[in-house]
């Protein structure tokens, strides 16, 4: 997609964050990049283990799994409430409701008119927190406190409601049965695209479907203006078609186009910009005042700190049981303006990143212990997505790192 996202007011006067060759270089080769990224570069955790009764099935499925995965800002109190944090219990959220509803007929929430009728109550029962939405509240007598529909586990609620609601309307609407049919016309309309092969035009079926996916459905539309200034996200968007390009690409099916997904930008959400800043490539200290990003990371700061990072992981079995231990801590809470800025840079450091690396001479990817680093000219922004996002579950260090947070958004 060649509608770039673009920092806004990006100047020598009003720089709101820094991204250097040399931090990239230095996380390209590191033995946290080197070592792990061939194994996470396709590890977005959108497959979905399930058996379907069609194509058509699965791609409403992976679209409907793509369009509900928000909710990173109560990544706390889901794993307080439900044991898992915001992702994965979006993927259990959508199972359920894919065996609540393998019947067909009046149930069907994954169908158009299902979407439009769901109540938040059934939302709670298949999310499994109908009994961690309520809080207390003091009332009138003393001693006495009532029990009321409230708390961020509700929020997360609403706002599952609220997608799957707006959404149902735009597909009766529009004369769709569910999600996945209007994606797969949105998906017919980029072939026809591309297959004029229009010159100059990169992936232009990207760009066709993207523009349909975010125009009709609002929780697709992932963008805000600041000082005048649009700036364009779309995580969920673009997570859609990729999800269904890694999907199909490798058992292509007749009846789904596969879009070429490679020069897609970064997908960027809470995580992505969030390690970045960690491992040292967006470098923060010289924001404005005005946006308030300085101060939000303050162990980023510190050179023994990235030095750990940045060095080998610790063994796999080891790290992975470290990993499971204990609850995420609550990260920084950003304005929606902190949110769109910091995960504009992410967009803007992963493709100088894939650059910086595709420019690399045969020279310095030829390392002293003899190895040859040359796939590192091979690497994509999707792949670099996955990594990042994969790579913050991997280790037990990075799992501890905070991540920033925006609450009340179905964006990501």
């Amino acid at each position: 997609m060649r509608t770039r996202t673009l920092l806004p007011q990006r100047h020598d006067t009003h720089l709101l964050a820094k991204i250097s060759s040399d931090a990239i270089r230095r996380l390209l080769f590191s033995p946290s990049f080197t070592g792990t990224y061939e194994r996470l570069r396709v590890a977005h955790g959108m497959a979905l283990p399930l058996v379907f009764p069609s194509v058509l099935a699965e791609l409403n499925l992976l679209a409907l799994l793509s369009l509900l995965n928000f909710a990173s800002g109560y990544r706390v109190p889901l794993h307080a409430a439900t044991g898992r944090g915001a992702f994965d219990s979006i993927r259990a959220f959508v199972f359920s409701l894919y065996i609540s509803s393998s019947v067909g007929g009046e149930g069907d929430l994954l169908s158009a008119r299902g979407m439009q009728s769901v109540a938040a109550g059934k939302v709670a029962e298949l999310m499994g927190v109908a009994d961690k939405v309520h809080v207390d509240q003091p009332s009138t007598v003393p001693g006495v406190t009532m029990s009321e529909l409230g708390g961020p586990v509700w929020e997360v609620v609403q706002l599952v409601t609220k997608v799957l609601k707006e959404t149902g309307d735009v597909l009766v609407n529009g004369g769709y049965q569910d999600l996945g049919a209007f994606v797969l016309e949105a998906l017919k309309e980029g072939d026809k695209v591309r297959r004029k092969n229009e010159p100059g035009r990169e992936d232009p079926e990207c760009d066709v479907i993207i523009e349909r996916l975010v125009k009709a459905i609002p929780a697709f539309r992932d963008m805000v203006v600041i000082d005048g200034q649009p700036v364009y996200c779309f995580k969920k968007a673009m997570l859609t078609l990729h999800a269904i390009a890694l999907r199909y690409k490798d058992s292509p099916n007749a009846s789904v186009p596969v879009p070429r997904t490679d020069n897609l930008p970064v997908f960027s959400d809470n995580v992505i910009p969030s390690m970045l800043v960690h491992l040292g490539v967006i470098d923060l200290s010289t924001s404005t005042p005005a946006v308030g990003l300085q101060d939000i990371f303050p162990l980023a700061k510190q050179r023994e700190t990235l030095d750990l990072l940045l060095g080998t992981a610790p063994p796999q079995s080891e790290n992975t049981e470290g990993a499971r231990k204990g609850s995420p801590k609550e990260g920084p809470v950003l304005t929606t303006e902190q949110a769109f800025v910091l995960r504009a840079a992410a967009v803007d450091a992963c493709e100088l990143i894939v650059q910086y690396a595709r420019n690399l001479s045969d020279e310095e990817l030829r390392m002293e212990d003899g190895r040859e680093l040359r796939w590192l000219k091979t690497v994509t922004v999707p792949e670099l997505d996955a990594w990042a996002w994969a790579v913050a579950k991997d280790r037990a260090d990075y799992r501890s790192l905070e991540r920033f947070v925006l609450r009340n958004t179905t964006y990501f």
